[in-house]
C-alpha cells in the first residue's frame, strides 16, 4: 500500500488500526517502510520479498 504524498503515518498507528478491525492473530507484529521491488511492468516481485523474509532459515515453513 502506498500513502498519498501529503500523508504520514507511523508503524504503531498502522498496527493499532489493524487491531481495531482485525482478529488479533491476523494483525502484523511489525511493519517495514520502504520501496517495494518491482518488475519492468510494475508488478511487485513477491519472490524477492519471500527470499528476504525466509533468509537464514533452513526450511521455508513455520
Amino acid at each position: 500500500m502506498t500513502l498519498a504524498a501529503d500523508h504520514e503515518t507511523t508503524e504503531q498507528e498502522l498496527i493499532t488500526f489493524c487491531k481495531a478491525r482485525l482478529a488479533h492473530f491476523k494483525c502484523p507484529v511489525a511493519i517495514e517502510f520502504g520501496p517495494l521491488p518491482k518488475t519492468s511492468t510494475g508488478k511487485v516481485q513477491k519472490y524477492v520479498l519471500r527470499d528476504k523474509a525466509w533468509a537464514g532459515r533452513e526450511k521455508r515453513i513455520n
